[in-house]
C-alpha cells in the first residue's frame, strides 16, 4: 500500500541530502551547454535506475567497498576538473554549443554522467537503508526519485539562469575548483578509509 508521509518524509531526506551534492553542479554545467529538458530526461532516467537498485539491493549496497567507490569518484572528479581546467579557449565569452544537440547525444551524456557518479553514494544508500526501514518500496522509490529530480531540475534550471548573469568562464573555474575538492575529499576518504 502507498504511504504519502513515508513518501514525503523521504523526499525531504534525499532533497536535502542531494542538494549540496554533485548532481547540482553537473545538472548545472550540462544545462549550461545542453537543451534543458534533454539533460533532464537523461538525468531523470539515471536516477530511476539508481533508485531501483536501492531499493532491489535494500540495505546490501553499504557493503560496497568504501574505499573503492571513493577512489573511482575522486578519478573521476579529477578528469572532469581536468577537462573543464584544460579545454580549448576562443576567447569568446558566449556559450558555444556543442555541435552535435541530438536527444539520445545529450540525454545519453546526462545519463551516463549521473550513472556512474551517483552510484555508491550517500543518496542511493540512505534510499536503501529507508527502504529497508520502512518496508514499503513503493513510497521509498516514489519519495527518493521526486527527491532527486527534484534537485537535477534546480541545477539545470539555474545553470540556465546563471549564464544570464555571470560569464561562462568564471562558471567553469568555479565548477572545476569544486571538483577539485569533492576529488580531494573523495581521494583521501579512500585512502584513510
Amino acid at each position: 500500500m502507498f504511504s504519502l508521509t513515508v513518501a514525503a518524509v523521504v523526499f525531504g531526506v534525499i532533497f536535502l541530502a542531494e542538494l549540496p551534492d554533485k548532481t547540482a553542479l553537473a545538472g548545472l554545467m550540462l544545462g549550461t551547454r545542453y537543451r534543458a529538458s534533454y539533460v533532464f530526461v537523461g538525468v531523470a532516467a539515471a536516477f530511476l535506475v539508481h533508485v531501483a537498485l536501492a531499493i532491489a539491493a535494500g540495505s546490501v549496497l553499504t557493503l560496497l567497498p568504501h574505499r573503492l567507490v571513493q577512489g573511482v569518484v575522486g578519478v573521476l572528479f579529477l578528469a572532469g576538473a581536468a577537462v573543464l581546467l584544460f579545454k580549448k579557449d576562443d576567447g569568446e565569452e558566449e556559450v558555444k554549443k556543442p555541435a552535435d544537440q541530438s536527444f539520445w547525444k545529450v540525454s545519453g551524456a546526462g545519463f551516463m554522467m549521473i550513472l556512474v557518479a551517483e552510484f555508491g553514494d550517500l543518496t542511493q544508500i540512505m534510499t536503501a537503508n529507508l527502504a529497508a526501514r520502512y518496508d514499503d518500496p513503493v513510497s521509498v522509490g516514489v519519495g527518493a526519485v521526486l527527491g532527486l529530480w527534484a534537485v537535477a531540475g534546480l541545477g539545470i534550471l539555474g545553470g540556465r539562469t546563471l549564464m544570464k548573469h555571470v560569464p561562462l568562464k568564471l562558471i567553469t573555474k568555479v565548477a572545476a575548483a569544486v571538483m577539485l575538492l569533492l576529488a580531494g575529499f573523495s581521494l583521501y576518504e579512500a585512502i584513510v578509509g
